[in-house]
């Protein structure tokens, strides 16, 4: 358990902006420590309400790739990036498979980016449960922009839209024949539609499909561009800067980002709340008359009622 004095030194060094204080900080975050809610009340003080760049998309589609030209482009101009890549959980261990890091190795040593994987440990919607006090931990940091990656789960990744400020959704040629049977999810959700690996055959086909799509996407303040991106023939990439920049200057307009960060804000408190709850409800004696009560010949409804009557 790491105690108060730790944390103090911790907080210390992370002020300093010592990268072993940050990464220890997260760590902390992921395994929910005891001292959780005084980390995160310490925190407080340091957020500077970083933009928050979610990437995300079917599998196969490029994101990794996209975020480490995206990173690129913003070390040029001297920005501190911080890159949170969601990966999927070991089965075994519960780890992250860490595929994202090996993917993003050329901007991996440079000390104005921090990488960070995630593991989802079983969380559905494309995030890891830690991703957003992970985003601000980094925000806290001083990181000039924060590119959070989900895991590339397809449709149903859109808890990002929560955390992100701006939400780009990648698409690759091949994702052409299922982007109609995306419009009631990732196509809801974008702020910025990318077609990336634009360089191969069926991009123009793929491109139109995104572009029909979005005709039937209800009008509003900010139309959502579709841009053509290839590393390999570096179409687009300067695009895709411009369209991120756009985006954050139209969200502070009219305390649009505020209206952002209240609803993040009002998310965490309830999360904070339910795992509160959950956590004192489960003692062990609840535990204890759980693992009786599934084994004895009554329905779940009453096994649960009896549970709940429990003081």
């Amino acid at each position: 358990m790491t105690s108060r004095y730790n944390l103090d030194q911790l907080f210390t060094a992370y002020a300093a902006k010592d990268r072993l204080a940050l990464s220890r900080l997260i760590t902390m975050i992921e395994n929910y420590s005891a001292e959780y809610e005084l980390l995160i009340e310490r925190l407080h003080g340091f957020l500077h309400n970083t933009p928050r760049i979610g990437i995300t998309g079917p599998p196969g589609v490029g994101k990794s790739t996209l975020v480490n030209e995206i990173a690129q482009e913003l070390r040029k101009e001297e920005k501190t990036v911080g890159v949170i890549a969601i990966d999927p959980s070991s089965p075994f261990t519960g780890g992250a498979l860490l595929g994202d890091r090996i993917r993003m190795n050329r901007i991996s040593l440079d000390p104005g980016v921090y990488i960070r994987s995630l593991a989802t440990r079983g969380s559905l919607g494309g995030l890891a449960l830690a991703t957003d006090d992970v985003a601000d931990l980094m925000d806290g940091f001083g990181c000039d922009l924060i590119l959070i990656e989900t895991v590339g789960v397809g449709q149903v990744e859109l808890d990002i839209v929560k955390t992100a400020d701006t939400t780009m959704v990648v698409f690759s040629p091949e994702s052409g024949d299922s982007i109609q049977a995306m419009k009631a999810g990732l196509m809801e959700i974008g702020d910025i539609f990318i077609l990336n690996k634009s360089d191969r055959e069926g991009a123009d086909r793929a491109y139109i499909e995104i572009e029909t799509t979005l005709m039937h996407k209800p009008d509003g303040n900010w139309k959502p561009p579709v841009i053509k991106t290839s590393v390999l023939t570096r179409e687009g990439l300067t695009e895709l800067n411009q369209a991120i920049s756009k985006h954050q200057e139209f969200l502070f307009t009219e305390d649009r980002i505020k209206v952002k960060q209240q609803a993040r804000r009002q998310c965490k408190i309830k999360q904070m709340i339910e795992t509160s709850i959950l956590n004192e409800y489960w003692n062990e004696e609840r535990q204890s008359q759980l693992a009786e009560l599934s084994l004895q010949d009554i329905s779940v409804v009453q096994a649960a009622k009896i549970l709940m009557s429990l003081n």
